[in-house]
This record gives C-alpha cells, structure tokens and sequence, in this order.
C-alpha cells in the first residue's frame, strides 16, 4: 500500500501540509505517516537543561497524537493514519524516514508567516528538495487539496533529457487521473539541432502521456512559470532539481524571493532515475 509521509512541527504552516496530505491520501488510498523530528537544545555548562528529553518526547507525542485524533475525527475510518517520532537532525532522520518506508512521496509546508516557521520550512524544504531521493511536495500555507487535474513538468530543452522520470510521472498521471503540461523553460534562441533533438527524444519518451507543450516567454524565467500554472489551473508543478536550470533559479535567491518558497501552487521535486 502506498504511504504518504507528511513533516510537521505542529506550526500552522504545518498543519496545513497535514490537512493537504490527509486529504490527498484519501484520493489515492495511501497511508498517512506524519512524522516529527526533534533536536534537543544546545546545552552550556554554565546552564542547567531545563526541558530533558523525555519531557520533549513526551509532549511531542501528546501533540502528535491530538493531531491523529483531529485527522480521524474530522476524516472518518476511511483514512490510515501513522505517527512517527525521531530524535536527531532533521534531514538525516528525515531520510532514514524514507529508506525505512519508501514513500510514495514526502509533504511538506513550503514556506511559513513567523520566523521560527521561515527558518523550518525555508531552510529544511529547499535542502530536501535538493537533496532527498523521494518525491518531495510543497504545499503553500493558502493550498488547500480538492483535485488534481493538471500537472505541469517545467523542463529546460537546453539540458540532457535521458534521465527523465518518465514512470513516476505515469504513476502521478494515472493516480490523479491528471492531465501532464510540459513547460519549456529554456530561452527560445537557443533553439540550435542539439535543442531540437532534446526536445524530439523528450517527445517521444513522453508520448504515451499525451502531454500538452507550452513556451514559455519571460525576463524571469521562474516568474513566468508560476504565472503560467496559476493562470491555467496547474494543480501540481514538477521540477527536476538535478540538472535543471529552472530549479536553480528557484532556490539560488534569498529566502525572501525564493519562488519554490513563495509559490500558490503546489511544487513537486522529483529526481532523475
């Protein structure tokens, strides 16, 4: 059965991602795992520890429990709830998450309106999304999940296309019984016989698909596509983080102008096979 995994530190940045991916494992009949990673302080020798582990395991349960319960509550037997406690680094135990249950995708909260939530979801969302092997979703604090109907696939012809997810996209398509864009993000002048020949092997490899193409035309690459999926209805934004130019232009910006972080759309971070 497939799992879901959702990251939360009980913000309400991270309740909604909760409540997003409740709702999308519904639609998919997948397990909802949420998982809570905890550190504990800093500690000085010249101050005492004032909150011990087991005080902060024992809350952090008390919390994520009430949250299962809501999630129950509110979504009836219908839905497969799991918790997971894990006391470490965050990334590392993240990814000893997945290794353990291989998810069929992570959810996470993609950008918070505090500043303990900014430095969570800013700092640990764009990490994993460059770094983690399993799908990783975004959700912004607005997004709510009903449907999704259009996926887009932002992809720059001016890069190798050999290594395209082409299955786990075909599962997405099948699974949402989804709709699959693909968005060119490279410029239209560099459209020289080793772009062309790109395009025409990402062509053919994703045919069975049936996708629609769009250019799209835009100074600001990334700004255009995020107007682009929300002017047409993309529910689901894939990127490649692996080589793609797109993702770079992304997450090379300061946190305040970081689009994946920003964004009203959902972002999906999918890597290379």
């Amino acid at each position: 059965m497939k799992t879901l995994i959702v990251v939360t530190d009980f913000s309400p940045t991270a309740s909604n991602a909760v409540n997003y991916a409740a709702d999308m494992a519904l639609t998919i009949n997948a397990t909802l795992l949420i998982l809570h990673v905890y550190q504990l302080p800093v500690i000085y020798l010249e101050v005492p520890l004032a909150y011990t582990e087991d005080e902060m395991r024992h809350d952090a349960e008390k919390s994520i429990h009430r949250l299962r319960s809501q999630l129950l509550l509110k979504r009836g037997a219908k839905l497969k709830v799991d918790t997971s406690l894990r006391l470490g680094e965050f990334f590392d135990e993240l990814q000893a998450e997945c290794k353990s249950v291989k998810p069929y995708a992570v959810v996470m909260g993609s950008q918070g309106t505090t500043a303990a939530e900014r430095l969570f979801f800013g700092g640990h969302t764009v990490y994993a999304m460059k770094h983690l092997a399993w799908p990783l979703i975004t959700v912004p604090i607005d997004a709510t999940f009903s449907t999704i109907k259009n996926i887009g696939l932002a992809f720059d012809f001016e890069k190798e296309v050999d290594e395209t997810p082409v299955e786990e996209i075909k599962i997405l398509l099948k699974d949402f019984s989804a709709e699959l864009h693909v968005l060119n993000t490279g410029k239209e002048t560099y459209f020289n016989p080793d772009t062309v020949f790109r395009s025409k092997v990402l062509e053919d490899m994703l045919a069975p698909l049936l996708p629609h193409y769009h250019f799209i035309s835009s100074d600001q690459i990334d700004q255009g596509v995020m107007d682009f999926s929300i002017k047409n209805k993309i529910d689901l934004l894939i990127v490649l983080p692996k080589r793609h130019s797109f993702f770079d232009k992304l997450i090379h910006k300061s946190q305040s102008k970081q689009l994946v972080l920003h964004s009203h759309v959902p972002v999906m971070a999918i890597h290379e096979t």
